[in-house]
C-alpha cells in the first residue's frame, strides 16, 4: 500500500466507498461523483500507477480488473444495452488518481469517445 494513494487507503478499508464487488486482488466501488447512471470504479488492490505498467508488470492482475469489470457490468444490468470500460492513463489520457483503475460507465448513451 502506498500511504499517500487514495485508492490504497480505500482498498485498504482506510477510506469509506460504496463497494460493489470485491475479489482477493480486486476492489469495485461507485464513483462519487459519477459522469453517468452507473459509474463504478474497478482497481487492483496491490497499487500500480497506471494500466500499462499493471500489464507491464502483472497481466494476470490485469486480465483479474477486466474480469471484475465485466462482472460489475453483468450485475449492473449493463450487458443489453452496452457500456464503456475505460482507462485514463497519465495526464494527457486525463488521468486524476494515479493508482491503475477502469471506469465501468453506463445506463444511458453515452455519447461521443472524446469531446472537443
Amino acid at each position: 500500500m502506498t500511504t499517500d494513494c487514495l485508492f490504497c487507503r480505500i482498498a485498504a478499508g482506510e477510506i469509506p466507498a460504496t463497494v460493489v464487488r470485491e475479489t482477493d486482488t480486486t476492489l469495485a466501488f461507485r464513483d462519487i461523483g459519477p459522469k453517468a447512471p452507473v459509474h463504478i470504479l474497478v482497481i487492483p488492490k496491490a497499487h500500480y500507477a497506471d494500466v500499462a505498467t499493471l500489464a507491464q508488470d502483472d497481466p494476470g492482475l490485469a486480465g483479474a480488473v477486466l474480469a471484475t469489470a465485466a462482472v460489475v457490468a453483468e450485475t449492473e444490468g449493463l450487458l443489453v444495452d452496452g457500456f464503456r470500460l475505460i482507462f485514463n492513463t497519465g495526464e494527457y489520457g486525463g488521468q486524476e488518481v494515479f493508482h491503475a483503475h477502469a471506469h465501468v460507465l453506463g445506463g444511458a448513451p453515452l455519447g461521443p469517445m472524446v469531446a472537443g
